[in-house]
């Protein structure tokens, strides 16, 4: 991806079967949260170090986009996008169960130091494209979780326009798109390959 990542937004709940994996309701617009930029590290090779003493740490697996110009209205995802890669969301799940009961932000489950590890970006082949492969993650060599646009409960155009319109969206910044269904717990020494059809485009090791 660009080396200049400003915003990291993400969409929670895109995906039907996801939100139903974790008995939650299926949202009637896009549900958005932030990481900071210190969240993304490269899925390249890395070993990383994640908080694994604050209870369970879930994995999810994205496919993330990154704008390559400042957003306007009327402008279209082929317009502004040229970069896509793939990436993980980590969650400290008992975490976000304990503040979601509260009615507090998702920050302290979401947003801690190497939660967005990113793999090396690729061309974006186009919306009308994108629908042909399936992203994929594999842990300890088992397909854990499998993913496509055409699922997604939101558009990426939809997201585009609502993040666009809600908060701004300027070149550099990334949003990871939601995570399809399969999630689940990761502990050290697993390891993580995320491959775009038959392409792997990064792996990383849990420290």
């Amino acid at each position: 991806m660009c080396a200049l990542v400003n915003n990291v937004y993400c969409v929670g709940r895109n995906y039907q079967l996801h939100a139903a994996e974790l008995g939650n309701a299926v949202p009637e617009e896009p549900m958005i949260f932030l990481k900071p930029s210190h969240a993304v590290v490269p899925l390249e090779g890395s070993v990383l170090k994640l908080p694994m003493d604050r209870g369970s740490l879930h994995f999810e697996g994205e496919l993330v986009i990154q704008l390559a110009e400042d957003y306007a209205p009327g402008k279209s995802v082929d317009e502004l996008v040229k970069t896509m890669a793939l990436g993980i969301d980590f969650t400290l799940r008992d975490v976000q169960s304990v503040i979601k009961e509260k009615g507090h932000p998702w920050t302290a489950a979401k947003a801690f130091k190497s939660s967005a590890p990113l793999t090396p970006s690729i061309a974006f082949p186009g919306t009308a494209k994108l629908a042909d492969i399936d992203f994929t993650v594999r842990k300890n060599g088992e397909e854990v979780q499998r993913g496509n646009v055409k699922d997604m409960i939101f558009s990426l155009q939809r997201i585009i326009d609502y993040i666009g319109e809600h908060y701004g969206l300027g070149q550099g910044d990334l949003i990871f798109t939601g995570t399809p269904a399969g999630v689940g717990p990761t502990v050290s020494g697993d390891v993580f390959e995320l491959y775009w059809g038959d392409v792997r485009l990064g792996r990383c090791e849990i420290g």
